[in-house]
């Protein structure tokens, strides 16, 4: 029986007020914004059929790629290939020295296209994240050899670091 996503939901919340005391009164500016995306089981629009995460920890200075094409195994032992990226997650432990960031790069070779060009990226500091997702039905795409990499590089020499990523997308 092959893995299938029962349902994902995606929630971006905002909550807060911003206010200042005046001489007769305090005026509030009350914010309460969220955004949903909804995920079924499917390869097409707002449906995805395969998820990966780990906590994971690099060493100095040290640098991984997380190949989506074939590297990656699910909690149930299988294979992913995936063919199109849906979306990404990644947090940088807020116990993380902050000498160190996790850098999240699209590499010059063989990178998916989560950023614009080669060498694009973000650098995440202790309790830091970064977060992609997309409801369209082609995603960004993922070509095994070619086009299926996203790399992490702990920034400095001195600590290790350590991160928690998520991915989603579609299996062929």
């Amino acid at each position: 029986m092959a893995e299938a996503i029962q349902s994902l939901q995606v929630v971006f919340k905002l909550i807060g007020a911003l206010t200042q005391t005046t001489d007769m009164s305090s005026p509030a500016d009350v914010l309460n914004y969220d955004r949903t995306l909804v995920y079924g089981n499917g390869t097409g629009a707002g449906q995805a059929n395969m998820w990966w995460h780990d906590q994971r920890t690099l060493g100095a200075s040290a640098t991984e790629d997380i190949d989506l094409a074939g590297s990656l195994v699910s909690v149930f032992g299988t294979t992913i290939t995936l063919t199109s990226l849906k979306g990404v997650f990644v947090y940088a432990s807020a116990s993380n020295n902050a000498a160190n960031n996790v850098n999240v790069t699209r590499p010059a070779s063989n990178g998916t296209a989560l950023f614009l060009a080669a060498g694009d990226g973000i650098a995440l500091g202790p309790g830091e994240f970064f977060s992609w997702f997309t409801p369209a039905a082609n995603g960004r795409t993922v070509t095994g050899g070619t086009v299926d990499l996203i790399t992490l590089t702990n920034s400095a020499g001195t600590n290790s670091v350590t991160y928690d990523v998520f991915i989603l997308g579609e299996v062929a």
